[in-house]
């Protein structure tokens, strides 16, 4: 995937992440927008996963851990989701690992607690080009 088709499909999520927004506003659960912008992802025609699974790998060995990501969108893109006050750095760092354990180059942190979805969303690349 180039990085055009990178763009394009991060532009319909937001824009399917700011639809939810608008209609359900902030101050909800996690898991009450996961659910409702899974109906906007699928009305979009885009393909995803919900609380998909990562193995911990320690040297090698796979461990009986796993990383749970929120939504993985066209095998590519990893969403994750908060509906939080505020965003820390953490939450931005631990999507880059994410993004590096997974080998995807591009992820999306939005959080659904802001008044306004834009002053919440963080892009963050692995290695894009």
């Amino acid at each position: 995937m180039d990085i055009k088709e990178y763009n394009r499909i991060s532009e319909q999520i937001i824009g399917c992440c700011i639809a939810v927004h608008k209609e359900l506003g902030p101050g909800l659960l996690e898991s009450v927008y996961e659910e409702c912008l899974a109906v906007e992802l699928s009305n979009k025609g885009l393909i995803f996963e919900r609380q998909v699974h990562l193995p911990v790998i320690y040297k090698g060995e796979r461990t009986n851990q796993n990383f749970r990501l929120d939504l993985l969108i066209e095998d590519e893109i990893i969403l994750e989701l908060k509906a939080i006050e505020t965003v820390l750095p953490i939450h931005e760092v631990i999507l880059v690992t994410y993004l590096k354990i997974a080998d995807k180059k591009l992820g999306l942190l939005v959080n659904f607690h802001e008044e306004i979805l834009t002053k919440g969303i963080k892009r963050k690349v692995n290695n894009l080009r």
